[in-house]
């Protein structure tokens, strides 16, 4: 069996689509898996198990990516073609079956709107894969020994920021013996200086900014008490990896887009901004993710 799955250009949100992909790995044990998705996706996917090809779709003018894409796959017979972006690729290849989303934003968490793409209810919870090699690099990077709290102060836009000052706060009014911190964010100048300030703060964290690859961030942030970090991507790979995760959220919507995962949750700002999101809000929601 074959199945040509085409999903998000973005980490967080090809992050919750990957409980579909285990939805179907568990009930087509036969089947093998061809991944669409953007560049910075791909990492998402590269440790799951079945999967013959990445098919990396770098934004192109004039949507020429579909095309590239759809010389890639037209001359296979699909047994099933799963599409989350609702594009006409999937009328356009040889397919047994297609799954394919529709619609625009609607009410309701991004979950169960891709859930329902396959008409599964419960929707199944996101998964992250690692292999041996990431997981011997995290208990290098985070040994035993320690309880440690991960933390993720960057976004990939301004609104989404939590000032860092306040995640300084967070950590030390949570910390207790034995405690230290991980920081977490992605490549590139920008998440570095969004990360620097709690870094400077916290002299005994541990520094991952742009360290990791996904599955090696996956495999660090499953050895971590907590993870607390702005609506990003790494809060949603947090949450897959089984961690319990708090996200942070103010002008996007939580409703829509909080983690999901086993022991997950989010605090919502006041009011519009994330400067209307007090430390108290915060600190209570991580304790009780921590109690339970």
């Amino acid at each position: 069996m074959r199945i040509l799955f085409v999903t998000a250009t973005r980490i967080g949100d090809a992050v919750i689509s990957t409980g579909l992909l285990d939805h179907l790995l568990r009930t087509h044990p036969e089947a093998r898996f061809t991944i669409a998705c953007g560049p910075a996706a791909e990492g998402v996917f590269a440790r799951m198990p079945r999967r013959d090809a990445t098919i990396v779709m770098d934004k192109r003018p004039y949507g020429a990516h579909w095309l590239d894409l759809w010389r890639r796959v037209a001359f296979t017979l699909w047994d099933l073609v799963v599409d989350l972006r609702g594009s006409a690729l999937s009328f356009l290849v040889p397919a047994r079956r297609r799954a394919v989303m529709r619609g625009g934003r609607r009410p309701g968490h991004r979950l169960g709107h891709l859930a329902g793409v396959l008409g599964l209810d419960p929707p199944p919870l996101p998964v992250a894969w690692t292999a041996a090699e990431d997981r011997a690099r995290a208990a290098a990077l985070l040994p035993d020994g320690a309880r440690w709290i991960a933390l993720g102060p960057t976004a990939n836009w301004d609104g989404k920021l939590w000032p860092p000052e306040r995640f300084v706060e967070l950590y030390r009014a949570l910390a207790a013996p034995g405690t230290r911190p991980a920081i977490f964010a992605g490549p590139g100048e920008k998440e570095r200086a969004l990360a620097a300030p709690v870094l400077a703060a916290l002299p005994d964290a541990v520094d991952l900014a742009g360290a990791l690859s996904l599955p090696e961030a996956a495999a660090c942030l499953a050895r971590c008490a907590l993870f607390v970090g702005n609506d990003s991507g790494l809060m949603h790979l947090a949450a897959a990896a089984g961690t319990p995760t708090l996200g942070l959220f103010g002008p996007t919507p939580a409703g829509e887009y909080a983690p999901s995962g086993r022991r997950a949750a989010a605090v919502v700002a006041h009011g519009p901004a994330m400067t209307d999101l007090p430390v108290a809000d915060a600190l209570a929601a991580a304790q009780g993710l921590m109690a339970g």
